[in-house]
């Protein structure tokens, strides 16, 4: 049954969410099935075929779907359609399920963690293609998985998967599955932490003997997974340490923080099981800049560097990159994680300077205090203005490092993490840093 794409052809289909995934899953099954669209908010659409199918709650509680596509950032707790929802759990897909349908012959790589997930499926994604392969970077990063135009049979996919997308999906499965960390993360949606690790395990659970998953385990939580159950795949234990002279021929300074140089350990084992020549490898990690808002040098003088890190929403993801740096001056704050814990010491931390921000300044502030000297501001302009009002003042500091690594979500003041790595840097060019 999972083979055939006949599994998703003239079924009557409920589209829950028409953001990129919900608008790109019915472009895609538009011409097979009798489809009906709902979303939570009035948004507008321009496209005619759409709006034409656009129903209210009181249509889809009498009607009767064979499946219903939810999008990954609908909370089934928390939606309108939360009651119906629940009463037909087993009706629930994803756009990786109906993605399987049609390309599970295609290798397919999957890459999820808590932190450093675009990162590893960007570096990845660039060496396959330096091969001269025809890959594909999709799912939560890149094009949504349905978008994709001309695949063969020799397509190769590296998606990005979140613990949303994994959740709600049945069908999904992998030929390699690669979880690189797990910390607490999303607990406001998957209320446990057990839930947030079921639902990356998913992908090694759906895995065949024929299969290969790459773990870090090292991570206490994968390890106690292992421990608890026994899984099809083969097992790659990923060492995250790289000796000097691999870091040496790379000679790049993005790989120096732990975050970093975890991320180039699993490239490093992937590769081999994919027999990808070496030659191909290092010219891709000697020239990799990282990507935008991710520990992304924005500035660098001789005593100064500034960096962009919008995307740390925890402190598990602003950590490695803090262990790497002295003399910092960072900016923190935002919506606080559930279950957040900042576990650095003073030792981690040494003449360090928190400047905090956003919605839920007195959480951070309890967090740091007894670790970090700090200090708290209305809005970040204010904050970056004094940033700049110390560093002139202590001139005798050498090296000096401002860190935008919040720690935390960005809803408070901003639609997503990369308008927040936008402002930032906007903010920076005010003060003519970004030009000289």
């Amino acid at each position: 049954m999972l083979n055939s794409k006949k599994i998703f052809s003239k079924k009557k289909i409920l589209i829950y969410g028409l953001g990129k995934s919900g608008q790109s899953a019915f472009k895609f099954l538009n011409n097979k099935n009798t489809l009906y669209l709902y979303d939570d908010n009035k948004i507008e659409i321009i496209n005619k075929k759409i709006k034409k199918r656009l129903i209210n709650y009181k249509q889809i509680i009498k009607k009767n779907f064979d499946y219903i596509i939810v999008s990954p950032g609908i909370d089934i707790n928390k939606c309108i359609l939360s009651q119906y929802l629940k009463k037909n759990l087993r009706k629930i897909i994803t756009d990786f399920d109906i993605f399987f349908s049609f390309y599970n012959k295609n290798k397919i790589i999957t890459i999820t963690g808590t932190n450093g997930k675009s990162t590893t499926a960007q570096i990845l994604y660039e060496i396959i293609k330096k091969q001269k392969k025809d890959v594909r970077l999709v799912g939560n990063i890149g094009n949504p998985i349905l978008l994709e135009k001309n695949i063969t049979d020799k397509t190769i996919f590296v998606i990005e998967a979140s613990s949303y997308q994994l959740y709600y999906s049945k069908l999904f499965k992998t030929n390699i599955s690669v979880i690189l960390n797990i910390s607490p993360d999303h607990l406001e949606r998957h209320k446990t932490l057990a839930n947030y690790i079921n639902s990356k395990f998913k992908l090694i659970k759906n895995q065949t003997k024929k299969d290969f998953a790459f773990l870090n385990t090292n991570n206490i939580y994968i390890k106690d997974q292992l421990r608890k159950n026994k899984f099809l795949p083969k097992i790659i234990k990923v060492n995250r340490k790289i000796t000097p002279k691999i870091l040496k021929n790379i000679n790049n300074p993005y790989f120096k923080t732990d975050g970093n140089k975890e991320n180039l350990s699993f490239v490093l084992q992937i590769a081999k099981i994919l027999k990808i020549e070496k030659k191909y490898i290092f010219k891709v990690l000697k020239n990799f800049g990282g990507l935008k808002y991710r520990q992304q040098i924005i500035f660098k003088s001789k005593d100064l560097t500034i960096i962009n890190d919008s995307k740390a929403t925890s402190f598990s993801s602003s950590a490695s990159i803090l262990k790497s740096l002295s003399n910092v001056y960072w900016i923190v704050g935002g919506l606080k994680k559930k279950g957040d814990k900042f576990l650095l010491s003073k030792n981690d931390c040494k003449n360090f300077k928190a400047y905090i921000f956003g919605k839920n300044k007195s959480f951070f502030k309890n967090e740091l205090k007894k670790v970090i000297e700090l200090e708290s501001f209305e809005n970040l302009k204010q904050l970056i203005k004094k940033i700049f009002f110390d560093i002139n003042k202590d001139r005798k500091k050498s090296d000096k490092v401002i860190l935008f690594s919040p720690a935390a979500a960005s809803f408070d003041n901003f639609k997503n993490f990369e308008e927040r790595g936008k402002y930032f840097n906007s903010l920076i060019k005010t003060f003519n840093y970004a030009k000289r």
